[in-house]
């Protein structure tokens, strides 16, 4: 199969990607292969043949044999991805196993993919880096270590089918896959202390379930297994339905008032660079392996820009528990931005220490206009409003107006202007806010490229920015445009039975430009995936759509794994099984700019209700 085009589909978006062959099939020399596709109008048929032609057994593993599955998840331009591109949401649950793809614009048909016999243990990444960060690359399936007896045969089959959309998409699964077993849990991500409900839906008539040999309770067509968090770390469930095999992945996380207590003693600890020089009181990145601070003129592990998110938390933190020893860390942090990284005079946002500025960069400005308006929240000082409201106005200046910029503090900042009566700056904040969604109604689902051509933290920021317009006026026009982007938004997000997918969204360059193993590849979870959890809970509030807030929720708990029990913390979790041969499943061992996605937690979370 060389070509995969859908009858109805207007666009005619071939579904296999061409500089890799579909169902190519490379695994240890001393077994056969062989792969066949029968198609069937819009429904394909594969099946692939591991043969052990020896007299001898021979025993795989999980990394032994991978087969090509290449889909077009590319980013050359906005409007060539909402039309032929599509998200690709990959579970290999063993003997469960799906991909449901979705066209980046929405609009079906869509594919879906439901193995109908075998089993999938992991899938990898094979990629040309020469595309950096505008190509996901061809994914790999893995079948799940077996026994081959002498001559032995083993199969792996799997249909491929059109769909409408995630709910058509699981309908679907059960009419493809009459063994069909879905798993759900109340909440991927749990606090310790808190209750858990799994619910296991087989498509056929199964007399028992069992998750880690503990009987299920049937409930209807449905069985279910609930329990209480008591440890923590991460739980793998061991589903079977019968004789049907199958995991789900839910991560037990401390509370997150004690996470963040231990976070930001930590930062202040070990990530606060203390010696002389301009970069006194900056909070850096920091090598876990090494136990030393990391600082280079290189962009993404100098002293400003996303690390500004360290400050961010942890004036956030002393808003809710006050401690000497955190806040004399934080102000000599202060000293540092207003010193070395933002003129308060002019409001204008530098790239590095010293004002260095060779590098200029719009993301920086709503950043800093965030911590001032968290510091002015913890102190209730009015001078710290008006560096927020001169850093805006000079973003705006300079351009921003046609920007997609990340955490525009567009609400806060209005909020904290009238309370404390500073009308001007109010007033001036709003128009420029007002002006800005205008634009974005005007550009609509055109999305210029940025850092990156296309991707889901240039989508997020149109979102928040025209619903909290919406927030702010009452005009129905930006709650339409923002409806508009959430649905294309929200194409993003996964939904397997995995912590690390659930309502995470794709990214997959983060580990590269961030990291310690500059590994590129699928980040699962990565803390700016939490921009859609953020956008979730303003359109909750706006169309008063409660499944919204729930979403919201599991979006926002979902980059929690990013910071640790202990204080620590890491920038990325590189998911696929191996990315271009290079092992992967794993942490980077640098902790740069994760700490925004505790901050959103600690702002909106469920346990932080208080505003």
């Amino acid at each position: 199969m060389e070509h995969l085009i859908f009858s109805n589909d207007s666009y005619e978006m071939d579904w296999l990607r061409q500089d890799f062959r579909y169902g190519k099939v490379t695994g240890p020399e001393e077994l056969e292969f062989a792969a066949e596709t029968e198609q069937k109008g819009d429904i394909a048929y594969t099946c692939v043949s591991i043969t052990n032609p020896s007299d001898k057994p021979y025993f795989t593993n999980n990394e032994s044999i991978a087969i090509t599955f290449p889909l077009p998840d590319s980013y050359e331009d906005s409007r060539t991805c909402l039309k032929k591109r599509c998200h690709v949401h990959i579970f290999c649950g063993k003997q469960v196993s799906w991909i449901c793809a979705l066209r980046m614009g929405g609009e079906a048909p869509h594919l879906g993919m439901v193995l109908t016999e075998g089993s999938l243990a992991a899938y990898s990444i094979q990629r040309n880096i020469l595309h950096q960060s505008n190509d996901r690359g061809c994914f790999l399936l893995h079948p799940e270590g077996m026994q081959l007896q002498p001559h032995e045969t083993r199969k792996l089959r799997w249909t491929i089918f059109p769909h409408d959309g995630k709910a058509d998409f699981l309908k679907k699964l059960s009419v493809y896959q009459p063994r069909m077993v879905c798993v759900e849990a109340q909440r991927y991500v749990l606090f310790l202390g808190e209750t858990n409900r799994i619910e296991i839906t087989p498509a056929f008539p199964a007399e028992r379930v069992t998750v880690n040999g503990e009987e299920a309770q049937r409930e209807g067509n449905s069985f279910v297994y609930s329990y209480t968090a008591e440890k923590i770390g991460e739980l793998t469930f061991s589903i079977c339905a019968d004789d049907v095999q199958t995991e789900c992945r839910i991560l037990v996380q401390e509370r997150p008032e004690l996470l963040a207590q231990r976070r930001c003693r930590f930062l202040a600890k070990n990530q606060q660079y203390t010696g002389e020089g301009p970069l006194n009181g900056a909070y850096l990145a920091y090598d876990n392996e090494e136990e030393r601070l990391v600082y280079t003129p290189e962009n993404d592990f100098n002293g400003g820009r996303e690390r500004i998110g360290m400050g961010i938390l942890m004036a956030r933190y002393l808003q809710q528990k006050k401690d000497e020893n955190l806040m004399d860390s934080l102000e000599k942090y202060r000293d540092f931005v207003l010193r070395e990284l933002v003129d308060k005079e002019t409001g204008c946002v530098y790239n590095d220490m010293e004002r260095d500025d060779s590098y200029h960069r719009l993301y920086n400005a709503p950043w800093a206009a965030t911590l001032f308006t968290e510091l002015y929240r913890l102190e209730q000082k009015r001078e710290y409003l008006t560096y927020a409201c001169r850093i805006v106005k000079r973003y705006y200046q300079e351009g921003g107006k046609e920007f997609y910029p990340i955490e525009l503090p567009v609400l806060a900042l209005i909020k904290a202007l009238g309370e404390v009566q500073m009308e001007a700056e109010q007033r001036e904040m709003r128009v420029l806010f007002i002006n800005h969604a205008d634009w974005l109604c005007g550009r609509g689902l055109d999305y210029p490229p940025s850092e990156v051509n296309y991707e889901q933290s240039i989508v997020a920021p149109a979102a928040q920015i025209l619903l909290s317009v919406y927030l702010l006026t009452g005009k129905e026009k930006y709650l339409h445009a923002g409806g508009q982007q959430v649905k294309v938004l929200e194409l993003f997000n996964g939904m397997q039975p995995d912590y690390h997918l659930y309502e995470s969204a794709v990214r997959h360059w983060d580990g590269y430009w961030f990291g310690k193993r500059r590994y590129y590849g699928d980040t699962f979870p990565h803390y700016w995936s939490a921009l859609t959890g953020n956008v979730f809970a303003l359109y909750a509030k706006a169309t008063k759509d409660a499944s919204y807030m729930k979403r919201a929720e599991d979006s926002r708990r979902g980059v929690l794994p990013m910071i640790f029990p202990d204080g620590r913390a890491s920038c990325a979790y590189v998911y696929p099984q191996s990315v271009n041969n290079r092992r992967a499943s794993f942490y980077d061992p640098y902790a740069n700019d994760q700490d925004w996605g505790l901050y959103f937690y600690l702002r909106e979370g469920e346990a932080y209700q208080r505003d």
